[in-house]
């Protein structure tokens, strides 16, 4: 969330003990990475994402984003640090597919997936919700550093972010986070959403605000367990796991999330995530 509030990530905040890589990469891929598909579609929609695009998805994760727009015609390449996570967006994303032109993902940073002979992005998306984690600006601004040079001008960059706290009931349940364990060194803590997080990286990355937006992505889950499993996919609870351990953090995560059950079991959470389009000068 990292679904970095979760930044989708908003996911990259370290790896804490006791914690299954791969498992965690599954729990993202099939629970939790579905929870932005109306930001992605909504975004899509309004840069009219098709055949002319040569699109950049920082923080890919497994893949889905870059599928949707690959879907649609675009060219794609993804970054992501976390290796599980690219192994399952590449079963997805064979480099023989859409249209030829391949869809190019590696472990790294915006530089390493350029192509040799690329011409230069027209869409940038950074889809890992910002507004959650002490110090998640300034990681997007770095990322950002990097592959605004790889752009053609005019091209959109996208970042997200969570919406106000009082808009997002997933907002109380990863105050857990916090709650249990100070954050590791270099990890940063959760924090809530500032509703200038957005404009601020933009003008540190020098960009041109173009305008904005705000989609409903409410986290739908089958029941208790598969929304402790994909709350937990996102990383914001590997310090928590550090200090305390799996059971303790599972318990507390199970209590925050009663309110929101059903009466069949399942678990709804309404949120709202705000998007800012943005150009290269």
């Amino acid at each position: 969330m990292t679904p970095t509030l979760v930044r989708q990530h908003l996911p990259h905040v370290g790896a804490a003990p006791r914690v299954d890589r791969r498992a965690r990469a599954r729990d993202w891929s099939e629970i939790q990475e579905r929870m932005l598909v109306p930001l992605y579609e909504a975004v899509y929609e309004r840069l009219d994402v098709g055949p002319a695009t040569r699109l950049l998805g920082l923080g890919c994760g497994s893949g889905l984003a870059l599928l949707m727009a690959a879907s649609r015609g675009a060219a794609v390449a993804g970054v992501d640090t976390c290796d599980d996570r690219l192994a399952l967006a590449r079963e997805r994303l064979p480099d023989d597919a859409h249209a030829g032109a391949g869809a190019r993902v590696v472990h790294g940073s915006p530089v390493d997936a350029a192509r040799a002979d690329a011409s230069g992005y027209t869409v940038v998306t950074a889809f890992e919700p910002i507004g959650c984690l002490a110090g998640d600006t300034e990681r997007l601004g770095g990322h950002l550093s990097e592959a605004v040079p790889l752009t053609v001008r005019g091209a959109a960059v996208v970042l997200s972010g969570w919406g106000p706290p009082e808009r997002c009931a997933t907002a109380s349940v990863l105050r857990v986070a916090g709650d249990l364990a100070e954050p590791q060194p270099g990890t940063g803590g959760w924090r809530p959403a500032d509703r200038d997080d957005l404009e601020r990286v933009a003008e540190r990355a020098g960009l041109r605000p173009d305008g904005s937006g705000r989609v409903a992505c409410p986290f739908g889950y089958a029941d208790a367990d598969s929304a402790v499993r994909g709350l937990k996919s996102t990383g914001l609870f590997d310090p928590a796991i550090a200090a305390t351990d799996r059971q303790q953090v599972d318990k507390e995560l199970a209590e925050a999330l009663h309110p929101y059950e059903r009466p069949d079991g399942t678990v709804w959470m309404p949120n709202v995530f705000r998007y800012l389009v943005a150009r290269v000068p």
